[in-house]
């Protein structure tokens, strides 16, 4: 018996003659939460929409539990229930608007009334039953179009952008209790996002996005630790991708020579002559030049000068000039302890384990491996 619940073969969409998703395969299991992860215009949406069969591939087919269901399209999407990220609710009460969806696929009104009250408890708005819906916040209002889909009990949960109109806390919450909901209802789901933090903290699975084509696919933490390619290492917020020559390798232990600088990194797979050195600027220590590094346990120390510097509330992101460009994230108060200001001398340290190499061959994707300082910066602007 298979555990796949939906799955794609081969799906082409075309849009004035040009591939907008290539999805040679994708399956989605039972149970399983599934983040379509990428920037905007990425194909995401799009292909939430063939998932949904709201879209046809010009090429391809769509499986529901291994049957094709392109034949049949009104009765899978009745198996499904699909959250946007405009509430796109009824003018009526928020009770109201959480039965619709009931009543729209014929269940007893004698159903109703349990389904409705429990999952207006279950998002925490019970008190809100009379409330018009023009009245509603936007965590409320979502709350309310998450209810409705959730009380049609669907097989599959589609989600597009369901967080993105609304503010930090009301989406921590809200991301918190639908959590908690997916685990206790093992209800398959797959939601659209670029918000790396979203994936990180609902899925069970993502998969990246990039131009059309799913660049990589697995748990969030090895994909997020270990990215395939320059440009889904530089979306996944990886800061520093500079390009290095292989010096040694040596009981698991690589030496990297970037710009002149030697890097010592864990080796965790096969290496090319040439590697991309890939770095978050969380993974960076920073310390004043006339400092001493020995209080530190990372093998790479790095001496360099402040070339900018930049206050995000809570925390400072730096870029420092090592001989090649160094990203580094610390807190406000770290970089005010450490007077840090720009033409700054400091040492850099990050850990061997910290380092991800990215292998480099001829046969690369040049779209995927950058082959020059210029155009990885290219790469990475467009994500920063």
């Amino acid at each position: 018996m298979t555990h796949e619940k939906i799955a794609l073969r081969d799906v082409v969409v075309l849009r004035e003659g040009r591939n907008v998703l290539d999805i040679p395969a994708l399956r989605v299991e039972r149970g399983e939460v599934l983040a379509l992860l990428g920037p905007n215009g990425s194909g995401k949406s799009t292909l939430l929409s063939v998932i949904a069969l709201l879209l046809k591939p010009d090429k391809g087919t769509v499986l529901f539990d291994g049957q094709p269901a392109g034949g049949a399209a009104l009765a899978y999407r009745r198996r499904m229930a699909v959250v946007f990220q405009e509430p796109l609710l009824l003018n009526t009460t928020v009770e109201a608007n959480v039965r619709s969806g009931l009543s729209l696929r014929a269940i007893k009104r004698s159903a109703q009334g349990e389904r409705v009250g429990r999952w207006l408890g279950r998002l925490g708005i019970a008190h809100l039953t009379r409330r018009p819906a023009r009245e509603l916040s936007g965590g409320e209002a979502q709350r309310t179009n998450l209810a409705r889909a959730l009380a049609m009990e669907p097989e599959v949960l589609l989600l597009d952008e369901p967080f993105g109109g609304l503010d930090a806390p009301t989406k921590s919450a809200l991301i918190g209790d639908l959590n908690a909901i997916l685990r206790e209802t093992s209800t398959t789901t797959i939601f659209v996002t670029h918000d790396r933090d979203e994936a990180l903290r609902l899925s069970d699975r993502v998969a990246v996005i990039i131009n059309g084509c799913i660049r990589q696919a697995g748990p969030p933490q090895e994909v997020f630790s270990s990215p395939v390619d320059a440009e889904t290492a530089a979306f996944l917020g990886v800061e520093t991708i500079a390009l290095g020559r292989l010096v040694s390798c040596q009981d698991g232990l690589a030496i990297i020579e970037v710009a002149g600088r030697r890097i010592e990194a864990v080796e965790t797979g096969p290496l090319t002559p040439e590697v991309l050195v890939c770095l978050r600027p969380e993974n960076v220590l920073i310390q004043p030049a006339a400092g001493s590094h020995g209080v530190s346990s990372a093998r790479n120390h790095l001496a360099g000068t402040v070339q900018k510097l930049e206050r995000l509330g809570a925390q400072v992101r730096l870029d420092i000039d090592c001989g090649f460009p160094l990203t580094a994230l610390v807190t406000t108060q770290s970089a005010d302890d450490l007077d840090l200001r720009i033409g700054g001398a400091v040492i850099a340290s990050f850990k061997a384990s910290a380092v991800h190499l990215i292998p480099r061959g001829a046969s690369d994707p040049p779209r995927a491996n950058p082959k020059t300082p210029d155009e990885i910066s290219a790469t990475l602007g467009r994500y920063w």
